[in-house]
């Protein structure tokens, strides 16, 4: 997807591959030992690879890298990277060297290829369920505020002082070539402090390997990605790498001391305090700890409260709708105030100074009398703290849109049918990334357990297979005073049926159908293959 990532740049110092790999910390097995050549890049899509570049084989749920690399090889790569023994590979062209991950390798060959840049740097990593892309777009108008060169990585973009760029099409740590060419480009254009998103995918699967963190923040660990982890226990463990990995990396001068922000309202909280060895902050909006929350208010024009530590107390305004964001507000300001000795009066200007995250909570307006909102909820946690934020911001009824992505954990299909059935008044349930699961049954299995919450179909519950359809739906049953909140899909551009990514936003979706009520003009209703079930 980003091929131009991995094409040498003449302001980089030109590398052999063993000059790479002299550093790196882990080990290999190959049937050579001189690797004298240059290195014009790194691939792990042999479609993409162009002549002098590595191709690292990965292994993963559908594909198996292995099987393209004499394609690779065709293609002009120069050396191939494997977990695969070296007795299957005696018989090719080019050098094949034999590592026991070859996620890990990608990430380290990655990192040393683009110079360590984290080193270079103050590196603040925030992972979590939901609020992970708020909280990282919350530190960085922080420490913009206070006048750093600074730079994020998340999971819509990233930003690099002026120049924004798209990270893909679903939500996910970009992979480890990807992030080390973004840390590089921010150290080339003098940033020092940068903001990283880290799911739970890029842990496990080493996409920030290589990258030396500072600092840690973690917004909240529930119900999500159980498909892939297998257990809870799992998924808390693969987030739980971000803090452990703060003392197994080299002290930076320029940033000596290290710093975990951990959420006390959180059920995380005890596992996260327990394999943390580095200095810990913890911030609640229950309770008195670190830092804290009091005296809230919650409005059409945001949240208000005072933040409150041992030594200081200062008044906050965020724009940004709901309790739930008081917390992600309170882990930025931790980063600001605890490890970056901020003034805390101009830590909040940071906070103001953040109106919106695109598709959190997005207002879509168009003259129509009511509210229509996108956001990014996708989990059950996320639906119930949208509906119950929204609840505060109208007075009519709730509409709620949404599905349950296919290939995903299976379990929050239910939870999410619940959660709409027993908070709105109105479920619409609909498409969301079905993948090669069968659509129907996946909205059989939501339909059943929203009716055992009482709805009724027809009534307050509506099943509409095209997500197109089910946001025309949504907003011609909406009367003036109502509020439409279409979830799950937020910021992101595309939609996956079967194999294909059809181009798909809900914010041009919802303008579209609004458009179509008001009978103004305005965008047309992005296709799907089931527009016309």
């Amino acid at each position: 997807m980003l091929p131009t990532f991995f094409i040498y740049n003449d302001s980089m110092q030109k590398q052999t591959l063993n000059q790479i790999l002299e550093n790196i910390p882990i080990v290999h097995r190959s049937a050579s030992v001189q690797f004298d050549f240059m290195v014009e890049g790194i691939q792990y899509d042999s479609r993409m690879i162009e002549p002098g570049q590595i191709f690292v084989a990965l292994e993963g749920g559908n594909v198996d890298g292995h099987n393209y690399i004499e394609a690779a090889a065709n293609r002009g790569a120069v050396a191939a990277i494997g977990s695969q023994s070296i007795d299957n590979w005696v018989h090719l062209d080019i050098p094949y060297l034999q590592f026991e991950n070859s996620r890990e390798a990608l990430a380290y060959i990655s990192a040393s290829y683009y110079g360590y840049p984290s080193r270079s740097m103050v590196l603040i990593g925030v992972t979590g369920t939901d609020g992970k892309t708020t909280t990282s777009n919350l530190i960085y108008e922080i420490l913009r505020s206070a006048g750093f060169k600074a730079g994020v990585i998340s999971t819509v973009n990233a930003q690099i002082g002026e120049e924004v760029l798209d990270t893909g099409f679903h939500v996910t740590t970009p992979e480890a070539p990807d992030v080390q060419y973004y840390l590089w480009r921010m150290k080339e254009a003098g940033l020092t402090h940068v903001v990283l998103e880290a799911t739970s995918h890029g842990l496990a699967q080493h996409r920030v390997t290589g990258c030396d963190f500072d600092m840690a923040v973690v917004t909240n660990i529930t119900h999500e990605h159980l498909d892939y982890h297998g257990s809870y226990p799992a998924y808390l463990q693969a987030k739980g790498h971000l803090f452990e990995s703060l003392h197994q990396t080299p002290v930076k001068s320029f940033f000596p001391e290290r710093l975990a922000v951990i959420n006390k309202d959180d059920s995380s909280s005890d596992y996260l305090e327990s394999i943390t060895r580095v200095q810990q902050i913890r911030y609640s909006i229950q309770e008195e700890y670190d830092i804290w929350a009091e005296e809230i208010q919650s409005g059409k024009d945001g949240v208000r409260f005072k933040a409150r530590g041992s030594n200081f107390a200062v008044d906050v305004h965020s724009h940004l709708p709901g309790d739930f964001n008081i917390s992600n507000v309170l882990a930025a300001l931790s980063v600001g105030i605890f490890g970056l000795k901020i003034n805390p009066d101009l830590a909040v200007k940071g906070i103001e100074n953040m109106q919106a995250v695109p598709g959190r909570m997005e207002q879509i307006r168009m003259g129509q009398p009511f509210q229509a909102i996108v956001d990014f909820a996708h989990t059950p946690n996320a639906l119930e703290n949208a509906i119950n934020t929204v609840r505060k911001i109208t007075d009519g009824r709730v509409i709620t849109i949404f599905g349950s992505a296919g290939l995903r954990d299976r379990e929050k299909r239910r939870m999410m049918a619940e959660k709409s059935a027993q908070l709105a008044d109105i479920t619409i349930i609909t498409a969301e990334d079905p993948r090669t699961e069968n659509l129907d049954s996946i909205l059989a299995e939501m339909q059943h357990a929203a009716e055992n919450q009482g709805a009724v179909l027809g009534e307050n519950l509506f099943i509409v297979p095209d997500r197109g359809n089910a946001i025309e739906l949504g907003v011609q049953i909406a009367k003036a005073g109502d509020l439409v909140l279409a979830c799950g899909k937020g910021h992101e551009q595309s939609m996956c049926f079967g194999e294909t990514e059809y181009h798909w936003d809900d914010r041009i979706a919802m303008r579209a159908a609004l458009s179509k009520l008001l009978n103004i003009p305005g965008p047309e209703m992005p296709f799907l293959p089931t527009r016309d079930q």
